[in-house]
C-alpha cells in the first residue's frame, strides 16, 4: 500500500508499512473467558459469526464519554456491513478501547480487549469492498493493511479524508447521532507506537487491555455495542 506522509505508521508484526493498518495478532497470552451467545455463535469461532445484515441498521455505542450512533447501509460496503453487524451483534467490541485518535484526521478501534479473541481474528479477513462513499467527516471505515486484509478495525473519519478513497478503504456507514461524543474521546497520546508515543497494536493485542490501562490510562473505551432494534 502506498504512503502517505506524514501519517503512514508501521505496525504489525513484521513491520509491513500501512496508514491505517491493523495489527497481524500472531500471539496472545492467558485473558478472561470470551463472550459467547451459544454454542453456535461464539467469538473464538469468527466463522461461526455469518448472519447476514439488514439493508440497513444502526448500532448504538455507549462509551466512557457518552453513547454515538452508527447507520449502516450494506449497498455501501456489503463485506463490511455485515462483518460490522456480526461483531455489534455478538459483543466483539464490549470493552475495547480507542486505542488511535488522531485529532483532525479520525479514531480508530477494533482490538479486542481480550488476546484470545484477538488471535482467534487474526486471519478472518474479509473480501475488499469497492469504494462508493468517500471518507468524509462522520464516515466509517474498516483499516486495512492492503488488499484482502480488513478483519475487525474500524475507524471513524474526524474530517474531509477522501484522499484515502483511491487506497481501497470503503465506507459502510456514518455516525449519525453523538458526532461530539466521538469528537471528545481522548486523543492526548497521539499517535501510536514505533511512529508516536501512543499504544503499540501488537501489545495490546497480545496483553489486552490491561496493556492500556497500565500504560495509556486516559484512553477512552466502549461499555457496550449493540444493533437497535
Amino acid at each position: 500500500m502506498k504512503k502517505i506522509a506524514p501519517l503512514v505508521i508501521f505496525i504489525s508484526a513484521i513491520s509491513a508499512p500501512s496508514l491505517l493498518a491493523q495489527a497481524t495478532q500472531k500471539t496472545a497470552p492467558r485473558s478472561a473467558a470470551p463472550h459467547s451467545t451459544s454454542a453456535a455463535h461464539s467469538l473464538l469461532r469468527p466463522s461461526s459469526l455469518h448472519d447476514k445484515a439488514p439493508e440497513v441498521f444502526k448500532a448504538k455505542f455507549a462509551t466512557t464519554q457518552g453513547d454515538f450512533v452508527v447507520e449502516v447501509r450494506r449497498d455501501w460496503s456489503p463485506y463490511g456491513a455485515d462483518r460490522f453487524y456480526n461483531l455489534v451483534k455478538y459483543g466483539f467490541y464490549t470493552n475495547a478501547s480507542f486505542f488511535r485518535v488522531i485529532s483532525g484526521f479520525m479514531v480508530q478501534f477494533g482490538i479486542s480487549a481480550r488476546p484470545v479473541v484477538a488471535r482467534a481474528w487474526a486471519s478472518a479477513t474479509i473480501p475488499d469492498d469497492p469504494v462508493k462513499q468517500s471518507n468524509l467527516r462522520g464516515n466509517v471505515t474498516f483499516a486495512t493493511a492492503g488488499p484482502k486484509t480488513r478483519t475487525t478495525q474500524v475507524f471513524i473519519n474526524y474530517g474531509d479524508n477522501s484522499r484515502l478513497d483511491g487506497d481501497g478503504f470503503s465506507p459502510f456507514g456514518r455516525v449519525v447521532e453523538g458526532m461530539e461524543v466521538v469528537d471528545k474521546l481522548y486523543s492526548g497520546y497521539g499517535e501510536g507506537a514505533p511512529s508516536g508515543n501512543g499504544p503499540s497494536q501488537d501489545m495490546l493485542t497480545k496483553e489486552g487491555k490491561p496493556y492500556l490501562d497500565k500504560n495509556f490510562p486516559k484512553l477512552d473505551s466502549i461499555k457496550s455495542a449493540s444493533i437497535m432494534p
